[in-house]
């Protein structure tokens, strides 16, 4: 039986696509120009911790280029995000029927949560759990298994869900039910190689899938 719901936030709950695609371009075209990365490249990212992306790139000058991704984000953060139509009716219909509810993301902390409130969806929210929070993130199950642990539910008890393969991996790694929003801006098909227990169109959809 699933007593609480987990969200990943990013692609998920709000629309970052282009502001985590044009962030990306900022920090690669200014001081990675001689490496040609495309934008399909970058959106395989999505998902995963920041830090460990840049490292890939210049594991010598990574904290230089997260610094400089993290800047340049901030200020253009509240004009790129966007809201995700059927989100806050399905949050609110999940709170209605008593569901726990909880971010999961990899995004830090200040920023989780000013994308939360810039469409008032931290009311909605039990607890929030981000990279601060764990020693290993997503795509292993510790996330999750944090976020389990603050709600006081079993990991069978709980359903992730995500727009990326690494939410999908990160739920069942830690023993949960997945659930894969079709919105994504990565291929379905991909994500549905690592199958998803669910896939929807919409958040609201998520009420008629608990009470299965």
């Amino acid at each position: 039986m699933i007593k609480a719901i987990l969200f990943d936030l990013d692609g998920t709950l709000i629309d970052t696509n282009d502001l985590i695609l044009k962030s990306f371009r900022h920090v690669f075209d200014t001081h990675l120009g001689h490496l040609t990365i495309e934008d399909e490249e970058i959106v395989k990212t999505f998902g995963e911790p920041l830090m460990g992306v840049m490292e890939r790139y210049d594991k010598d000058r990574a904290k230089f280029l997260y610094d400089t991704y993290i800047k340049y984000n901030e200020a253009i953060h509240d004009e790129l995000t966007k809201e995700i139509k059927g989100v806050k009716e399905g949050l609110t219909s999940l709170k209605d029927k008593g569901f726990k509810l909880a971010i999961v993301t990899s995004k830090r902390r200040a920023i989780a949560l000013r994308g939360l409130k810039l469409f008032n969806l931290d009311s909605f929210m039990d607890v929030v759990i981000t990279p601060e929070d764990t020693v290993k993130h997503k795509p292993e199950g510790e996330p999750v298994l944090k976020a389990c642990e603050m709600l006081d539910v079993s990991p069978k008890e709980a359903l992730m869900v995500g727009d990326s393969h690494n939410d999908i991996l990160c739920g069942k790694n830690a023993g949960a039910l997945t659930c894969l929003v079709k919105y994504t801006a990565l291929s379905v098909d991909e994500i549905l190689a690592h199958k998803p227990d669910y896939v929807i169109d919409s958040i609201e959809e998520i009420v008629e899938l608990v009470n299965i």
